[in-house]
């Protein structure tokens, strides 16, 4: 879309029956962001502080939503919300040291700019991928639904964002379970340089709305009044009829992307014309016009804001440079949490592996209300694997739901149920299809905690593994795409035993997990499990087998490969299952190593990049002494899994691991 006059006609303020009060409140709110930027361009250009993201003539935007809202209703905002940050009333000292990459700052100096968030403040602040908070105001949202109070959530998006998969897939479930959220679009025209005819096919997103099943209001932006109007009044509606809105807001950027890109490529006279509609400039001039605002006023409000702007700047210069604490960092990448194991007590029944999944599952619904199961035909029809079968008759549809094909949103809102103090468990259809919310997980789970302090509480179940002659997209074994990433947890089950004591775990714990459940085990080998509710150390590997002549360190569906070559070779063997993978038991692999002195490693993963490489170099890194023999692994082929038997047989380490156990026994 290319913006015209008609976008950029002078700006009509209705007063309505708003007080004198009401309206310099307002006022107030909006000057305090656009002295902040004024005094942050000459900082940046000092080089005092880094990069700086302006949202120059949008102000009013953010200030017209933030004064709307209640104090305890959650906004989500994006790079040029800071009317969002000052409006709740964040300590502008502790606001300065985040820009400076200060201790005092919301992330330790962690992360920059509006990358954060403050529970305190209700505001859940962005990721640079943009798109994947609407998904998590999706969340907060249900579980303001859930809980019954009645609230409304607002998140952020520009148009560029829209293009986005996560901006689709956030409306879509919004709209799908009648969610109290307001989507504001700030529609200024361009995605960085790009402009919106390159973006999207629309004039406006107005014409969005209809079709995903909302309504939608455009607004001119650059109206504060009309602003807070509008969401004042969606606000109070959407408590009492819960259901998303899309809310267009026209405005224009009056400086770059980020400071340093400049304006060049927009046209001079499209500058000018939204040069007359400065948010701030005009909002003035109308307050003057209606004797609300005088020049002794204006003066003295200037003074106020500058003062305080100058005087947190001081706090904020002044704190001395952050020095690195590596206990600390390394502390701060989970969310505190001490695991109290419950011993298994009273009766066992001989249990299949997939059923044991599903009485974990029961019984930690039955512990914690809070508890919320979301995936693709969980309800009704008791997912594909039938695991949850019959728990929308026991637990409601509330708390088991059916979702739609987006797994980013639904991963995205189990974030925002955490935010509110509830626990969600994801389940993945297939492990294949996470591939579709990765981002989710590695960069908005994975990263929270360690950059301004809330946990994710969302454990995300993954079928996984071959045997089934399923191809490429129902066989993957993709745990070693999550190994690599710092404040995930993974556990995989080899036993129906340890399938419900950690995913019971699992879901004690603040922490995200991906809890990987091999289809194959499913109804193919079952054991005496208790009957009551327990759950396994996490982080503690457990000897499936115990013997002298060398280690097999395996998981999952490798501990049973392991053991019947073992068997029929006639081998003694240590077989070490590692349960867990992040972290993995480095005390157990260490033991193991030194009483045989022969390691091999054995994985249904690919070979190249798993877990076993990084746990291989690892035992040739610290037990090199106590090795007879050099450290072997053994994985699949390094293609994708074939769907053809003989293929899959091929691709498959069981024929290689038995060959190259010989060969290690014969070193």
């Amino acid at each position: 879309m290319e913006f015209t006059a008609s976008d950029t006609q002078k700006l009509v303020f209705q007063r309505k029956s708003h007080s004198d009060e009401t309206l310099l409140r307002l006022y107030e709110s909006l000057l305090i962001p656009r002295r902040i930027e004024e005094k942050m361009l000459i900082l940046l250009r000092q080089g005092r502080i880094s990069k700086w993201f302006s949202g120059w003539g949008q102000e009013a935007i953010s200030i017209g939503a933030v004064n709307a809202l209640k104090a305890d209703e959650f906004i989500l905002p994006m790079h040029r919300n800071l009317g969002i940050f000052t409006g709740r009333d964040i300590p502008l000292e502790r606001l300065f040291a985040q820009f400076q990459g200060k201790k005092s700052g919301f992330t330790k100096g962690r992360d920059r700019s509006f990358h954060f968030g403050s529970i305190e403040h209700h505001i859940v602040g962005m990721i640079s991928h943009l798109g994947p908070q609407l998904a998590i105001a999706d969340g907060i949202a249900l579980a303001d639904k859930l809980s019954g109070e009645k609230k409304v959530t607002l998140v952020f998006s520009g148009d560029g964002a829209s293009s986005e998969g996560d901006f689709h897939e956030g409306l879509n479930v919004a709209a799908v379970w009648k969610l109290p959220v307001i989507f504001v679009v700030e529609h200024n025209g361009y995605g960085l340089s790009t402009p919106s005819e390159e973006q999207f096919a629309f004039k406006y997103f107005t014409e969005k709305g209809p079709g995903y099943g909302m309504e939608a209001v455009r607004v001119q932006g650059n109206n504060v009044l009309e602003v807070y109007d509008t969401i004042l009044k969606l606000a109070e509606d959407l408590r009492e009829n819960p259901r998303p809105v899309l809310v267009e807001a026209i405005t224009f950027r009056m400086r770059g992307h980020e400071e340093a890109s400049g304006t060049k490529y927009v046209p001079k006279q499209l500058m000018e014309d939204w040069a007359k509609l400065d948010p701030v400039d005009t909002y003035e001039t109308y307050l003057k016009e209606i004797g609300v605002l005088d020049d002794a006023t204006e003066e003295s409000l200037n003074k106020k804001v500058k003062k305080a702007i100058n005087d947190a700047l001081e706090i904020a210069f002044a704190e001395k440079a952050l020095t690195a604490d590596l206990e600390e960092e390394l502390a701060d990448v989970y969310a505190p949490f001490s695991q109290k194991v419950i011993e298994p007590a009273g009766t066992s029944t001989e249990k299949r592996f997939v059923d044991t999944i599903s009485d974990g599952l029961r019984q930690s619904m039955e512990r914690c209300p809070k508890l919320v199961l979301m995936g693709q035909d969980i309800g009704e029809y008791g997912g594909v694997f039938k695991i949850t079968d019959g728990f929308k008759t026991q637990f409601g549809g509330d708390r088991v739901r059916n979702t739609p094909l987006c797994e980013s949103a639904i991963i995205g809102a189990g974030l925002g149920l955490s935010i509110k103090g509830y626990k969600a468990m994801v389940e993945m259809q297939f492990a294949d299809f996470v591939s579709v919310g990765f981002n989710q997980i590695v960069n908005n789970l994975a990263k929270i905690h360690y950059r301004w302090g809330q946990n994710a509480d969302v454990v995300i179940r993954m079928p996984t593994g071959a045997g089934s002659s399923a191809g490429p997209f129902h066989s993957q074994s993709n745990e070693a795409w999550f190994f690599h990433t710092p404040g995930l947890k993974i556990v995989y089950p080899s036993n129906p035993h340890d399938a419900k004591g950690l995913l019971t775990a699992a879901l004690e714990d603040p922490n995200p997990y991906l809890y990987f459940e091999h289809k194959m085990l499913y109804r193919s080998i079952s054991g005496q499990v208790p009957d009551e509710y327990y759950t396994v150390e996490v982080g503690k590997a457990a000897l499936a087998k115990e013997g002298t002549q060398v280690s097999i360190i395996t998981y999952g569906m490798g501990v049973h490969w392991a053991i019947k070559a073992a068997e029929e070779l006639g081998i003694s063997t240590d077989i070490l299952d590692l349960r867990t993978l992040l972290p993995w038991d480095q005390e157990a692999v260490k033991k193991t190593v030194k009483k045989t002195g022969k390691v091999i490693f054995l994985q249904e993963d690919t070979l190249t990049g798993g877990i076993g490489a990084e746990i291989c170099a690892w035992i040739s890194e610290h037990c090199f002494r106590d090795l007879d023999a050099p450290v072997m692994r053994v994985g699949s082929l390094d293609t994708p899994v074939p769907f053809a038997s003989p293929l899959e047989k091929q691709f498959l380490p069981v024929e290689r691991f038995r060959e190259k156990l010989k060969d290690l026994l014969e070193y």
